[in-house]
């Protein structure tokens, strides 16, 4: 059993019945009245984030968990087969425990967040980045190239980025992962 005192970064706790994950937090000690801690914690298991205030010395449920690099191999109507790049296990996860899975590509490394006392999985995590190829573009409109125009373009994993103008089918891209945006083109 920890305290308030005990919140880091990227500490797992247990909190209104689901695993959650310390994304940012602050001690904060006003000049009147008691300490209290402020963060911003993300579910593990659904992505949702909310903001809570500990106060000093509150007690916390610590989750022990682990991060392990699977291999994503493929997908089913149901969900997501990895494999464990150590001793080729498999492992399959719902479309749920996976935010913006649309950026996956077979043979992608991705990082899996296990409960530490029985395995069991609770997230996975892409890359920061990704390369992609282009499959479809639409076509540049000539007079849009002097403004920071953009255009649909469809990747070969079937997501659909912004890009600028000047891609073409064909091209290779590297994409965040998190808010789906293109960020440069790869020669």
């Amino acid at each position: 059993m920890a305290t308030s005192n005990d919140i880091r970064k990227g500490l797992c706790i247990e909190f209104s019945n689901d695993i959650f994950k310390v994304v940012e937090f602050m001690h904060v000690k006003p000049g009147k009245g008691p300490a209290f801690v402020r963060t911003k914690l993300k579910s593990v298991t659904n992505g949702k984030v909310l903001d809570n205030t500990f106060s000093a010395g509150h007690k916390i449920d610590e989750v022990k968990v682990i991060t392990r690099k699977f291999q994503y191999l493929y997908d089913d109507e149901n969900g997501f087969h990895f494999m464990n790049n150590d001793d080729f296990s498999q492992l399959y996860l719902d479309k749920e425990m996976i935010e913006n899975s649309q950026f996956m590509k077979a043979g992608e490394e991705v990082t899996i967040i296990l409960k530490e006392v029985d395995e069991t999985p609770l997230s996975a995590e892409l890359p920061q980045s990704v390369y992609l190829e282009v499959i479809e573009a639409d076509p540049g409109i000539k007079g849009n190239t002097a403004t920071n125009a953009l255009k649909n373009a469809i990747v070969e994993t079937g997501a659909r980025v912004n890009v600028p103008l000047f891609i073409e089918p064909g091209d290779k891209i590297k994409v965040n992962t998190e808010d789906g945006s293109y960020l440069e083109r790869v020669k």
